[in-house]
């Protein structure tokens, strides 16, 4: 990482990140000072929040058909309304239920 290459030959895509971090660390006397952009670095090498996130969202959703089957909704009706991201392409018209 520290060479500045990235895996196919250009700079790597959290290189960024890393002289942020670097130019923190340099320049203090506290290194606890550079500790945002050391998080900022190590969140671009593993995505950890935001595969957090992402579960959490997933959860929330599980959760809610779940909750749907039990009132009595129909298994079709709710993989029909199952993206979790949804884009607005397909709107449900005024008469029918949710």
């Amino acid at each position: 990482m520290a060479s500045g290459f990235g895996f196919n030959g250009g700079v790597p895509r959290c290189f960024a990140y890393w002289q942020e971090f670097q130019k923190c660390y340099a320049q203090t006397d506290v290194p606890a000072k550079c500790r945002p952009p050391l998080d900022d670095y190590v969140e671009c090498l593993h995505h950890t929040n935001e595969i957090a996130r992402a579960k959490a969202i997933k959860a929330e959703f599980v959760r809610k058909a779940e909750h749907q089957a039990t009132e009595g909704r129909k298994a079709a009706d709710i993989i029909a309304d199952g993206a979790i991201v949804g884009v607005g392409l397909i709107k449900r018209e005024e008469g029918e239920a949710k």
